[in-house]
């Protein structure tokens, strides 16, 4: 049998701060890729100053080649070991249109499109090693070692990656919890916003539930390790990211197919209109010329164009009104969603407790400001969320705070000191309510209670019903909390499909079965446990000032100054940069489509061959501008 654990195993403070994991970001220039890009951008503009000033070939024509070779190498390289493994790929593509332009002359056309796909390449990588960051820091949540009880009643340190199924920790307060288990002996409380959300900490009894990576409070628990760590919550929370990082949306293999065929189509028309015409007896000069007219003209620097500037403009708009969006996939996404799904704590709730009522009992001689300063007073010592809830309330009021003697705090049950001559304690009642309800006493005579919940964000309304508007369906109410404060929040935000108390697979399972019935989910939360359904949904928004690393990196998009209605604003931006990629799609079309059948049919002359393929390039990329405008943005806010 386990021996009854004491409390005071270890000096402790009431509520031992929670550490934080390390942030390990990789910087920029620490990959390749962006080096590669940044020389290739440096020198192309430094030979572009140099040409538009009228400097000799000489002076600007090495800068030239620089770029061509900083940026064109990877590229290059990686089209001829596809090409290798039988296929064809779009950016071999470019860089077979770059040589061609500079074959003939067109220099600095193909030192441009060089830098364009160099830079999105870089901003590839960045993104992938952004992930790949983010989940390794959610590891460092789960602490190293754990103090295993032997069967000797002793105790002994071990990685928690050695730990089994049956093995009893010794939990200290302030401590991280190593597996996820079942408490045997001792009464503490449990911080677990990173896995469900709840936003105060939880009382573990013996018997209760608790889970690896989470922060225990004042008490010492004994736990019993009831799952292997690899299956911890934690673990699959990783697991649960690495997956949908690595699953890539149909909207991307289709475009992979595209791109492998046009690819294989121009260079075969390539071929051809230099090939057939020399058959027939044509000039090899001339037959050439055509065909690298004919390679100018259908390469796609419009249509990589007509994408870009509308969503990178959308991008840049959306991040002066806070909202930071981390791709241009990631923007376009945002536009396709059909259905909102919504977190509760921090999300459409402030994620701390506020005092909301304050109730003197009438025989206590007490009225409201007496009773909040007496709690407040009693309270002051303590780091608990509640005791600085209140603490809050009562300075919020302009009351005065009497000294606390005497001051004690128990796990589970609240504090006790001495003010001005009273024995004052201040701890949970057990009420039938949807908030969180503090009984007062003074020398054991109750005096009255406070009631503290989790403040609505003024904007949730406002946004839940805007999110509706915009996809014709209700958002849904996904939580880790308890249903009575599920639905408060959702009474308030008039949301009627709510699921509480889920744990992180709970909502991925949420999220992936109503994408499962054609639903385009976008998921907004702010914690740990949202990150499995931020990469689940077909996009996932995160709230961004008090937001866990791993939501922030793995989300599509981050609200810096947390103000909801930029969530559908950035959606309304979203579809306005779809409807200008369409346009400019079209106009590219049009422009390409003409300039090679008269390649083909007539004799296109090869100045105003070049002057139509890069008319229509600057044509997309100025129609794309566009939503770099303030009136963009207001617009779109209104709706």
């Amino acid at each position: 049998m386990v021996a009854p654990v004491s409390t005071a195993l270890a000096p402790a403070p009431a509520s031992a701060p929670a550490p934080v994991a390390p942030r390990r970001r990789t910087r920029i220039l620490a990959l390749p890729e962006a080096r590669w890009a940044l020389a290739a951008t440096v020198a192309f503009l430094l030979g572009l100053a140099l040409d538009l000033t009228g400097a000799p070939v000489w002076a600007y024509g090495p800068l030239y080649a620089v770029a061509y070779v900083t940026g064109g190498w990877e590229p290059a390289l990686e089209g001829l070991r596809a090409l290798r493994e039988k296929s064809l790929d779009v950016d071999l593509l470019m860089i077979v249109a770059a040589l061609g332009a500079a074959a003939i002359g067109q220099v600095l056309d193909g030192a441009l499109l060089i830098v364009i796909f160099a830079t999105s390449g870089a901003l590839e990588a960045l993104a992938t090693a952004r992930t790949a960051d983010s989940v390794r820091g959610l590891l460092d949540l789960a602490p190293a070692t754990a103090t295993r009880v032997t069967d000797a009643g002793g105790e002994e340190t071990v990685p928690t990656a050695e730990l089994a199924l049956g093995d009893v920790l010794l939990i200290r307060p302030g401590e991280r919890i190593g597996a996820d288990g079942r408490v045997l002996d001792g009464t503490s409380e449990a911080d677990e916003a990173t896995i469900t959300g709840e936003p105060l900490p939880v009382l573990k009894r013996p018997g209760d539930e608790v889970f690896a990576g989470t922060l225990n409070g004042a008490g010492a628990l004994r736990v019993r390790v009831e799952r292997d760590p690899a299956d911890s919550v934690i673990a699959r929370i990783v697991t649960l990211v690495e997956e949908a990082s690595r699953t890539k949306a149909p909207t991307q293999l289709f475009i992979e197919r595209i791109e492998q065929r046009y690819a294989v189509g121009i260079v075969v028309a390539t071929l051809a209109v230099f090939g057939v015409p020399l058959a027939f007896g044509a000039e090899l000069t001339d037959a050439l010329l055509r065909a690298m007219t004919f390679m100018i003209v259908a390469s796609p620097c419009a249509v990589v164009l007509a994408t870009m500037p509308p969503l990178l403009s959308a991008i840049a708009n959306a991040g002066r009104h806070g909202v930071l969006v981390k791709s241009a996939v990631a923007m376009e996404r945002l536009g396709e969603v059909d259905l909102a799904a919504l977190d509760k704590t921090g999300t459409l709730t402030e994620g701390a407790p506020e005092v909301t009522g304050v109730r003197p009992l009438p025989d206590s001689g007490l009225d409201e400001d007496g009773l909040l300063a007496l709690a407040a007073s009693a309270e002051h010592p303590s780091e608990h969320p509640l005791a600085r809830a209140i603490v809050t309330a009562a300075r919020a009021r302009g009351l005065g705070l009497a000294p606390a003697e005497d001051f004690t705090a128990t796990p589970g049950r609240g504090v006790t000191a001495t003010v001005e001559g009273c024995e004052v304690s201040v701890g949970r009642a057990d009420a039938d309510s949807d908030a969180t309800v503090v009984a007062v006493t003074r020398d054991g005579k109750p005096v009255g209670t406070l009631t503290l919940i989790d403040r609505l964000r003024p904007d949730a309304p406002v946004t839940a019903a805007a999110l509706t508007a915009l996809t014709g369906t209700a958002p849904v109410l996904l939580t880790g909390d308890h249903a009575g404060a599920a639905a408060r929040v959702a009474g308030a935000t008039g949301l009627t499909d709510v699921r509480s108390g889920l744990l992180p697979e709970g909502k991925v399972d949420a999220v992936r079965a109503l994408q499962d019935r054609g639903r385009k989910v976008l998921f907004v939360g702010d914690g740990v446990n949202d990150a499995p359904a931020l990469a689940a949904a077909h996009s996932g928004i995160a709230m961004g000032r008090a937001g866990s690393d791993l939501a922030l990196e793995t989300a599509d998009a981050v609200i810096v100054r947390d103000e909801l209605t930029t969530v559908p604003a950035v959606v309304r931006l979203s579809r306005a940069a779809r409807r200008l990629v369409v346009q400019n799609l079209v106009i590219a079309g049009v422009f390409i489509t003409g300039l090679v059948l008269w390649d083909l049919i007539g004799h296109l002359p090869l100045p105003l061959g070049v002057a139509g393929h890069e008319g229509s390039t600057v044509l997309v990329g100025l129609n794309g501008l566009r939503l770099l405008r303030e009136s963009a943005w207001a617009q779109d806010s209104r709706g």
